[in-house]
């Protein structure tokens, strides 16, 4: 193999769906005025009271362009149109132009923790209420994890490397990870990395609740009659997470080729630091934690002290974030009380494999427009007093790095340092 050929990796673009709206533009400004996207379940019936959600608002595929009444039928894993379109909104977000001499050096890494489940229960039901011949012939191409980026290289024309990243929750900034190193190395000049999420079934909705992994909303609740408090990280009354669709991408390119195609690199990808916790499946390790947060730090070639704010993964788990403090009282040390802490699942939820794409694009809008966004809906919680974690308002905040960290299932583990430009 050739040798690598160490080049710079800049992000140049993104685009994002969230609770907040259907596109990154939108879903910034709900971010910087303080707002969460949360509200009742609408996409489907199911008894729990886990019924605070977030849903993508304004968000049906039919009425995209690309989509004939013929494919709606046919592509019916939500994730694929999703991912189609924000793939589109980052490239035009970017400015990157896919021609015969950008589309081949162009790869495409999107991750889903999920993927096409909610085809399947379509096929499931057709299957037990119609029969076997009803199951759809498209039910394989839909549940294959690559699909979404094939099918957004055959709407947007790139031909360079797709696949998808699986790291659950992590799978958004594996993405940005490995195409960041692909990049690097020379395997292609631009890469459209994140993740989509389209979760909203009454399987996955019971299956998080009955793990007492999502927030159960009872009358006594302040998010009964308010349902945008519902995600709390880091709050004393913290439940459990809310359950969000959603999609992130960015677009990844090598230094040298953004600026030669006139292209305004917005943030570098400094680090990135990945373990996995050998520990228990759903439980994190703090000792692995603790080593991707320090692995992206040094390959980042970065003392701690040098970071100026961290976007948390922040679920608003009682366990989640308590250990995720922990962790970064040890990777901080006494710098930490000095460094704001965001956590954007206050506002947006937990998309699973598209959360960290999402965390990231507005991490670095947040970097740079020189402010931190807020952790909404908090109430101190006397174990945490040392972190600053924005407390509900968005701050202004000149910084120069920051950390970003997610943390899945299975105990996949992946940090990442965004430097400005």
């Amino acid at each position: 193999m050739k040798a690598p050929q160490n080049r710079k990796v800049v992000v140049i673009g993104y685009g994002a769906a969230t609770a907040l709206g259907n596109n990154f533009a939108t879903t910034w400004a709900g971010a910087v005025a303080g707002k969460a996207g949360f509200r009742r379940l609408t996409r489907c019936k199911v008894e729990t009271r886990s019924q605070v959600v977030g849903e993508i608002p304004d968000w049906d595929p039919s009425t995209l362009p690309f989509v004939s009444r013929k494919d709606a039928s046919l592509w019916n894993a939500n994730f694929v149109f999703l991912t189609m379109e924000i793939c589109r909104q980052a490239l035009e977000h970017a400015g990157l132009t896919i021609d015969q001499q950008t589309g081949p050096r162009t790869a495409c890494l999107i991750g889903s923790a999920l993927n096409g489940s909610d085809a399947y229960r379509v096929a499931m039901d057709n299957y037990t209420r119609l029969g076997p011949l009803k199951v759809s012939p498209y039910l394989l191409p839909n549940l294959c994890a690559n699909l979404p980026a094939g099918k957004a290289g055959m709407l947007l024309g790139f031909t360079g490397p797709i696949f998808s990243p699986q790291g659950a929750c992590a799978s958004g900034n594996h993405a940005i990870g490995i195409g960041a190193r692909m990049i690097r190395d020379g395997d292609c000049d631009f890469a459209l990395a994140g993740g989509a999420e389209t979760c909203l079934t009454p399987e996955i909705i019971l299956g998080f609740a009955n793990m007492l992994a999502t927030i159960k909303v009872g009358p006594k609740d302040r998010s009964f009659a308010d349902p945008a408090q519902a995600s709390r990280p880091f709050s004393l009354d913290r439940k459990g997470f809310v359950l969000a669709e959603g999609a992130g991408v960015l677009v990844l390119a090598a230094e040298e080729v953004a600026r030669a195609h006139g292209l305004l690199p917005r943030a570098e990808i400094a680090g990135v630091g990945w373990t996995s916790d050998a520990h228990h499946f759903t439980r994190p390790n703090a000792q692995t934690v603790i080593r991707a947060m320090q692995d992206a730090l040094e390959d980042a070639e970065i003392a701690p002290e040098d970071i100026g704010a961290v976007n948390a993964h922040g679920t608003s788990t009682p366990t989640g974030d308590a250990t995720e403090a922990e962790c970064m009282r040890t990777v901080f040390g006494h710098h930490l009380s000095r460094i704001p802490i965001s956590a954007n699942k206050s506002q947006v939820g937990h998309s699973l494999g598209a959360s960290a794409a999402i965390e990231a694009a507005l991490g670095i809008e947040a970097m740079h427009q020189g402010l931190v966004l807020p952790t909404v809906n908090h109430i101190p919680d006397p174990s945490l007093a040392d972190l600053d974690v924005v407390p509900n308002a968005t701050r202004q905040h000149a910084h120069e790095c920051f950390l970003s960290n997610s943390f899945g299932f299975g105990g996949t583990n992946c940090c990442i340092v965004f430097r400005g430009l």
